[in-house]
């Protein structure tokens, strides 16, 4: 249920009535935002999407939670359905149902690679304990020896949009209507 009065008519689409009447500018540089960590990632896919669904499942946001990037992404980050635009998508295969459900237990399943299970434990941690997250050595230490300072300053931000822009969803109550199908709307928000 949307925390702000949306029209009838706009029920569909909270996030896009949102967009169009309230704080425009703010909710569209979120929206590049989150296009950009779509368009511009050079993380693989089964990374972006571990750390994605980690990230999903702790703000609780039902959209980002059933969204696929592989299934959703190229409809809603599109640009004016051209697709041959770069999306994450094109940075390897896509994980399987059973790769999405492992991700809660991460630390148990053996179907992460461990570049895959540090992005996992970073979203994790990023999200529930970032004061004791910057100050751990030894885990920067395994994260320098897997990612380059590049992928870390890739996957930090690609992070920080999940986790802003989730919660937000999540917490105006616009996370109750599937916004894959909505790539008209205002803007992207996984």
């Amino acid at each position: 249920m949307p925390r702000i009065a949306v029209p009838q008519g706009d029920q569909a689409d909270p996030f896009g009535f949102a967009a169009r009447t309230h704080a425009v500018p703010i909710v569209s540089a979120s929206s590049a935002f989150s296009a950009a960590v779509y368009r511009e990632s050079g993380l693989s896919l089964r990374e972006f999407e571990g750390a994605r669904m980690r990230t999903a499942q702790i703000n609780g946001c039902m959209v980002c939670k059933d969204f696929r990037a592989d299934r959703d992404a190229p409809a809603v980050f599109s640009v004016a359905g051209d697709p041959n635009r770069k999306l994450v998508t094109d940075n390897g295969p896509a994980p399987d149902e059973a790769f999405y459900a492992a991700i809660e237990d991460w630390r148990g399943a053996a179907v992460f690679s461990e570049r895959e299970s540090l992005a996992i434990e970073f979203a994790e941690r990023f999200g529930t304990e970032p004061q004791v997250l910057a100050a751990d050595e030894d885990f920067w230490a395994r994260m320098n020896a897997a990612f380059s300072d590049g992928e870390l300053v890739d996957l930090a931000y690609c992070t920080a949009a999940w986790v802003g822009l989730g919660r937000v969803a999540h917490v105006l109550g616009f996370d109750t209507v599937c916004l894959a199908g909505a790539a008209g709307s205002a803007a992207p928000r996984h």
